[in-house]
């Protein structure tokens, strides 16, 4: 009986063991999902919705985020377990490559740029001891940061890239 007993419990553990690790990515598919997401919200014509409007600029505001603060050229955003820092350089436009440049590590994981006629975007992506990621992405003089984990990291590149793209374009239209 004990035998017995031992091996269900030991198969159920293996059971457990595989089962849990199909639903975790790896790192390099979380940067390659991230990549994709903050892509193909850059290269999107359609406009973006804006939900928010401070101080005469209007911007996409991701469903659970609230704005907290705004400083200079700082926009300080949260949800419940977050900060989003969003930066914008109203002298800078779309084209700008000047957040990329400084966004230069050799620390990254990921730094890709994607580019049109019309725009320069980039994410970055470096490891954080204490928080898994930073995820930064900009668009012009636009760049946003959080910290995130691989299995938040796509859905963030994605919102973020809104968030930039938002206040990019709106900026170029306002110049």
């Amino acid at each position: 009986m004990k035998n017995s007993t031992r091996l269900v419990i030991g198969i159920m553990l293996v059971f457990i063991v595989v089962v849990s690790s199909c639903g975790t990515k790896s790192e390099e598919e979380a940067l390659i999902d991230a990549k994709k997401m903050a892509e193909d919200i850059f290269v999107n014509n359609e406009p973006i919705e804006t939900n928010y409007e401070l101080n005469n600029m209007a911007f996409y505001l991701p469903g659970s985020v609230e704005v907290t603060d705004e400083v200079d050229s700082n926009i300080i955003l949260s949800d419940s377990d977050r900060t989003y820092i969003v930066f914008y350089n109203k002298i800078e436009n779309p084209l700008s490559k000047l957040n990329y440049s400084t966004a230069q590590s050799p620390n990254a994981l990921l730094l890709e740029s994607f580019s049109n006629d019309k725009k320069f975007g980039y994410i970055r992506i470096l490891p954080d001891e204490e928080r898994e990621y930073e995820l930064q992405v900009g668009v012009g003089g636009v760049k946003v940061t959080t910290f995130t984990t691989k299995m938040k990291m796509d859905d963030d590149a994605r919102e973020l890239m809104k968030v930039a793209r938002s206040i990019a374009v709106q900026q170029n239209e306002s110049q």
